[in-house]
């Protein structure tokens, strides 16, 4: 619709008249037409005989040296209004003695020049017709008339039609109304339809008179063409004009009666012309051929059809768009498609030009435009639609993942294939402690700030966020893309993550907003990545050992470190730090593996966490505790007594006949004199080492601690600090 709005207003018409004149220029040319001979008035006769203007008396003797040859009829394309002394008489004698003769008038006037009357003899003898240029807005000449109206409201026939009238008539074919409509002039085999203002790539052109689209045999100088000095000299065939239409007119440049034709147009050099009176050649040739049956007139569509025509080209181009779009992915078009659409514009121009050669002028440039605009319109609407699955799936996938699956066919299938990859899970410590404290609501908030922050961390390192389990982050570094320094980075990225964690607790204090604290374990090894699930859901995601064991080594950090495997070391040798080594021996492991904990990175990062020495006051009052033994996520069944003898903010020495072993979880009740063991809070911990000398006892470092305890354990501190301890 919007297209033939376009064409309607007028916008794409030098585009169609361009690409009718290429098709004029394509179509083989027709040989000369052996019926009709030009005499033509050259810059060498202007030179022989002295002046511009041929005299009467020299038009005289040139007009009966044609007539000598008997000719069919004579085109007279000069203006001869007003006397040319001398010769006057001997001029009008030849006029009133040939009845074939037919002169010329200009009938309509324009801004230059005015109507030019006719010679007055042939005006009396009815032998006397127009030769008025119609050129259109580019300056070319594509129409020519059959009949217009003068102003005094006389119907003047064009001498190109009047001099083929002569000669069809002496094949007995003569004008009639046309049995489809009696307003059409038919001559034999052709029905000359008056153009229309709307007809082809016109719009809203001045269709007065009866025109016709002019069906041109080839470029100039198609024609037989003498010169006016060879025929006054007799240096022509004694039977050239025998039988044949003779026109008689000015071909100099000097004359200035030359027009821009379909065949002028050029890439390189100046545009040639055509003269005015090979026009009216190759108007009598074409209205003569046409009747005859050689040469078809040029036909155009009602507008209708042409609508339907464009529509159906636009319908095409999208229909090859969008069936071949994901080939190549949603975000590219194909080689199918491509070779569609190379196709689709290529018949197009060919069923153009096939028509063209049989007489129709059916939109080409419209149509094109169609296909193309679809295309545009389609690969427009592809890239906004994957742009929007982009910004939403960006926020469940990493932008590495959503391109896999947006610009590659196998993208999108199901399947995996085994990669080498470093993966890191971070996880908030005590979290679940906190959950129970607060609305759902708060908890939602504080996950998203906490959450927002590690996002951004991650992203700046190209890490591929995975997944998001509650307070867990799972994020892999070569997968979907795999680069040479993924540990490198996931090392980096760890320890960005806890130099972050100052952030989102200043924006979590400022809310009144319990502080946390993460752990992340760092391993690498071999996993399958890839689409996993069924056709109707599926997920991209990894699978293997390797996953299970950076989730063990996860679970032995508490807030603020990081732990990393010995194959993760073996990558990041070169420029990690190393704070400590640890033995531990994950569930499912035979052996004991070694993992150890990160203080930060050197290199190109420059990245290292603070080493704050978190001192121990000993306790004038032990403090009673119930300690009960967690299994991952779970409490136990194992309960025992023991005293807290030495304190910080963050870590505590416990007296207890029970040993545990390092890196085991227990959660901790107060045993104060008076209160029941559950009416202050919850305090969550690990076991972080045995005491010296096999004392019964251990460390722990607090990874969750509810308000009130916090408090609690804060006084006690401060007390110590002002007995001087």
């Amino acid at each position: 619709g919007l297209l033939i709005a376009v064409r309607l207003a007028g916008l794409l018409q030098s585009f169609e008249w361009a690409a009718l004149d290429q098709l004029f220029r394509l179509r083989p040319e027709k040989p000369a037409d052996p019926r009709i001979v030009i005499v033509g008035l050259t810059e060498s006769d202007i030179q022989k005989i002295g002046q511009s203007t041929l005299s009467d008396a020299k038009l005289a003797e040139l007009l009966e040296k044609v007539k000598q040859q008997q000719p069919k009829a004579i085109g007279l394309d000069i203006y001869r209004d007003l006397p040319e002394e001398p010769g006057h008489k001997s001029l009008v004698q030849i006029f009133k003695s040939t009845p074939n003769l037919i002169g010329i008038q200009k009938v309509i006037g324009n801004n230059e020049d005015s109507p030019i009357n006719p010679p007055p003899v042939l005006k009396e003898l009815g032998q006397v017709a127009a030769n008025d240029a119609l050129l259109d807005a580019d300056s070319k000449l594509r129409r020519t008339f059959l009949y217009l109206t003068a102003k005094d409201g006389e119907i003047v026939s064009s001498l190109g039609l009047r001099l083929a009238e002569i000669y069809l008539k002496s094949k007995g074919i003569l004008p009639q109304p046309s049995a489809a409509n009696p307003n059409n002039l038919q001559l034999g085999q052709a029905v000359f339809v008056p153009f229309e203002k709307n007809d082809g790539g016109y719009i809203r052109t001045n269709a007065e008179g009866y025109q016709i689209l002019l069906n041109y045999r080839g470029r100039p100088k198609n024609f037989r063409t003498v010169s006016v000095s060879e025929v006054l000299e007799n240096k022509i065939p004694l039977e050239l004009f025998s039988d044949r239409l003779v026109l008689i007119g000015a071909t100099a440049q000097s004359k200035k009666d030359l027009f821009l034709i379909p065949y002028s147009s050029k890439l390189i050099g100046i545009p040639d012309k055509m003269a005015g009176v090979e026009i009216q050649a190759n108007l009598t040739s074409h209205i003569i051929s046409s009747a005859l049956g050689e040469q078809p007139v040029i036909k155009t569509w009602f507008d209708p059809l042409e609508w339907i025509w464009i529509f159906f080209w636009s319908l095409i181009g999208a229909t090859i768009s969008w069936k071949w779009r994901y080939a190549r992915g949603i975000t590219k078009f194909s080689l199918r498609s491509t070779v569609g659409i190379l196709l689709a514009i290529s018949s197009l121009y060919g069923i153009c030009y096939l028509a063209f050669l049989a007489g129709w002028w059916i939109p080409l440039v419209p149509p094109l435009l169609g296909i193309v605009g679809s295309v545009i319109a389609i690969a427009a609407y592809l890239a906004h639609t994957a742009d929007t699955i982009r910004q939403i799936f960006s926020r469940y996938v990493t932008d590495e993942v959503v391109a896999t699956l947006l610009e590659t066919p196998q993208g999108l299938k199901l399947g995996g294939e085994r990669r080498k990859v470093t993966i890191l899970m971070s996880d908030l410590r005590g979290f679940s402690a906190i959950s129970e404290r607060l609305q759902p609501e708060i908890i939602v908030e504080l996950l998203n700030i906490y959450l927002g922050e590690m996002t951004e961390v991650i992203t700046q390192h190209g890490g591929t966020i995975d997944e998001f389990i509650g307070d867990t982050i799972l994020v892999l570094f070569g997968a979907p893309t795999q680069k040479e320094d993924d540990a490198q980075r996931a090392v980096a990225c760890a320890v960005a993550m806890q130099l972050a964690m100052s952030s989102v607790n200043e924006q979590l204090k400022r809310l009144g907003l319990p502080q946390i604290q993460m752990g992340i374990g760092i391993n690498t090894g071999d996993v399958v990545v890839g689409n996993i699930g069924s056709q109707k859901r599926a997920k991209y995601a990894v699978v293997g050992a390797n996953i299970n064991l950076t989730s063990r080594i996860e679970s032995y950090t508490v807030g603020g470190q990081i732990f990393i495997s010995e194959t993760t070391l073996e990558e990041v040798a070169a420029i990690v730090q190393i704070q400590q080594q640890k033995l531990v021996k994950p569930k499912g492991f035979d052996e004991a593996i070694a993992i150890f904990q990160v203080r930060g990175i050197g290199g190109s990062y420059n990245l290292f966490l603070d080493s704050q020495e978190d001192t121990l006051l000993k306790l004038n009052q032990d403090i009673p505790i119930l300690c009960t033994v967690v299994h991952g996520k779970h409490i136990g069944e194992t309960v025992f007594q023991g005293r807290i003898v030495k304190l910080s903010l963050t870590n505590a020495e416990v007296r207890a006949e029970y040993s545990l072993e390092p890196l085991s979880n227990i959660k901790i009740n107060f045993l104060i004199p008076g209160d029941r063991p559950d009416q202050m809070g919850t305090l969550y911990a690990k076991v972080t080492g045995k005491l010296p000398d096999d004392n019964q006892g251990f460390y722990i470092h607090f990874t969750s601690v509810p308000p009130d305890v916090a408090a609690m354990l804060s006084d006690r501190i401060c007390q110590l600090g002002d007995n001087g301890e």
